[in-house]
């Protein structure tokens, strides 16, 4: 049996971070685990920069504010004050571990201003360098990275944590994995929409899951951000970036829509509302194409050529290589797609990333510590996981140095119920495979749950969805090899993706207004006198139970300027 003082599981931005910082707390054993490898994580994927307040002409009022208006003021103050303040010293720390940033002539950290931002405040550069970099610290510290290894379950007993049982698809063991505190950030649930996502295929909520089913309730589950510049036919996404820089949508008319809608900041207005335009002008006829991928046209033949090699090289390749297209010549044909998870795991203090489980904490965008409200600004994600993955992180570790080694025996007994989940599933003769319960429930999800929802629909589709988890009870695995089956692999992910469904399209349903990014068609209002309040959705005997918490606000807001690195 494997155990650790400190278990991080998910080997992203969040997760790495939490590791290097439990690490730091001398004589505590730190593992970190991931389904693949830490460079092949979501953070790995990002291209739009993270935000920090270094220039002059921002401050940290713009920032908070931005974010409670860009999140339609359903964040929690104290924690979007706290992200504001922390950022700069995030900014530095990945400096110092080796971030290759942007930087202007005076060696200044080159800044941009992102879609919802009042300032230039989204540092440049790659998610893709800032893991490396992250990485690079885990090899320099005392970690046991293990990848490959697949979360099954958390095991408590009388509200204190034993450890986690973990598929290893190297070996095809089942392993208990004992731990004295349990960081998870296991990323978003994005392919619930797994046709219409920008994010990887590892993105299936599993960590949410698992937290789930031991007592940890969801938040905010409903809120789902679609990226408004996704490409129509694969759904990877052109980064924000291109609309940073100067980039136009255009519909079939030729006309810059986006003046119907958000006049002012055009289409550096939120991501919410991009993307609710784009889908209103394509449901109105006022696209290109028919079905699925249906598009409008994003535009950057206008800009200065030389920006495909510089600030937009990343832009420059996607388009060239998945759409074929040279974007200096050719307008790209895009669509929205789900980005990222606004809702996850109930953090329930953001000063240490508590959950109501002892010993369980949460960071990344697997957790709900309530930064971006009902709409996510671009940038904030960065900074959300490489500020509280170091707080959960440190917070994991000063716990664990508190409490002694737990009991196994919970332990054991779960790891031996999923190898008998693993065999019983091998004897079963399906009438229908996890891949179409999984389709049926993208497009399920896309058609009714997507960004323009209604009553009906959402009524239909928690319909839909339970009878897709009475299909799932009669599935079996095609594969019986016990190493590196993705059958299984594959048929665990699907199970956590319609228990997340399920509480989305409930949380929608019950969320009879429009705000940020939950458009109700038959509720067009904001109704803040109901719902200024989270939605709390707990399991308790396999029933779904929907509650509402106050938002937390308060009485002023800090005030000071930037000062660039």
């Amino acid at each position: 049996m494997l155990v650790f003082d400190v278990l991080v599981v998910g080997g992203g931005g969040a997760g790495m971070q939490a590791a290097i910082e439990a690490a730091k707390y001398s004589k505590l054993s730190v593992g970190l685990i991931s389904k693949t490898s830490p460079l092949r994580s979501t953070t790995g994927c990002t291209g739009g920069g993270i935000n920090a307040v270094l220039n002059p002409t921002d401050s940290f009022e713009k920032h908070i504010h931005d974010t409670l208006s860009g999140g339609s003021f359903l964040g929690d103050h104290d924690a979007i004050e706290f992200l504001a303040f922390q950022a700069p010293h995030a900014i530095m720390e990945l400096a110092h571990y080796g971030t290759p940033f942007f930087r202007d002539d005076n060696g200044f950290i080159t800044q941009r201003k992102g879609a919802g931002a009042s300032a230039p405040r989204c540092c440049l550069t790659l998610g893709h360098a800032i893991a490396h970099a992250l990485y690079s610290q885990i090899l320099r510290s005392d970690i046991t990275e293990l990848s490959n290894f697949y979360l099954l379950e958390i095991v408590v007993e009388n509200n204190c944590i034993q450890g986690v049982v973990a598929y290893d698809s190297v070996t095809g063991k089942i392993t208990p994995i004992t731990a004295k505190a349990i960081v998870v950030a296991t990323g978003g649930y994005g392919r619930v929409y797994w046709s219409r996502t920008t994010n990887p295929l590892g993105s299936t909520g599993d960590g949410i899951a698992a937290c789930f089913n031991i007592g940890i309730p969801l938040k905010d589950p409903e809120f789902i951000q679609f990226h408004p510049t996704a490409l129509a036919e694969s759904g990877i996404l052109i980064s924000e970036g291109a609309r940073g820089e100067g980039g136009y949508l255009l519909n079939n008319q030729n006309k810059r829509f986006m003046s119907t809608y958000a006049p002012q900041k055009m289409e550096l207005t939120t991501r919410d509302l991009v993307s609710f335009a784009i889908e209103n002008e394509i449901q109105e006829g006022r696209g290109f194409g028919s079905g699925i991928t249906s598009h409008i046209l994003l535009d950057l033949r206008h800009l200065d050529p030389k920006i495909f090699q510089g600030k937009l090289s990343q832009v420059y390749n996607v388009a060239k290589s998945f759409a074929f297209l040279d974007p200096s010549k050719h307008p790209l044909p895009i669509r929205p797609s789900c980005h990222f998870t606004i809702g996850g795991i109930d953090v329930i203090n953001y000063q240490t990333c508590a959950t109501n489980r002892p010993g369980v904490f949460a960071a990344g965008e697997c957790a709900c510590i309530s930064i971006h409200g009902a709409n996510r600004l671009g940038g904030n994600a960065l900074s959300e996981a490489i500020v509280f993955g170091k707080i959960a992180g440190g917070s994991a570790a000063a716990f664990a140095q508190s409490v002694p080694l737990p009991s196994s025996t919970h332990l054991y007994d779960a790891t031996h119920h999923w190898e008998e989940q693993f065999n019983s599933a091998l004897r079963k003769s399906s009438p229908i495979s996890i891949t179409q319960i999984r389709n049926h429930l993208s497009e399920t999800m896309y058609n009714k749950v997507g960004i323009i929802r209604n009553e009906q629909g959402l009524r239909q589709a928690l319909s839909e969805i339970q009878w897709l988890d009475e299909q799932y009870c009669l599935t079996g695995l095609s594969d019986t090899e016990p190493v590196g089956n993705t059958s299984f692999i594959h048929y665990v992910e699907v199970g956590n993706m319609l228990v997340i469904a399920k509480a989305l399209a409930l949380g929608a349903l019950h969320r009879r207004e429009t705000r940020g990014c939950h458009f109700r068609s038959d509720y067009s209002k904001k109704n803040d006198a109901s719902f200024c309040n989270h939605t709390i959705i707990a399991k308790n005997n396999n029933r779904f139970e929907i509650s509402y918490r106050p938002i937390t606000i308060t009485n002023h807001v800090s005030t000071g300027a930037g000062r660039n690195v």
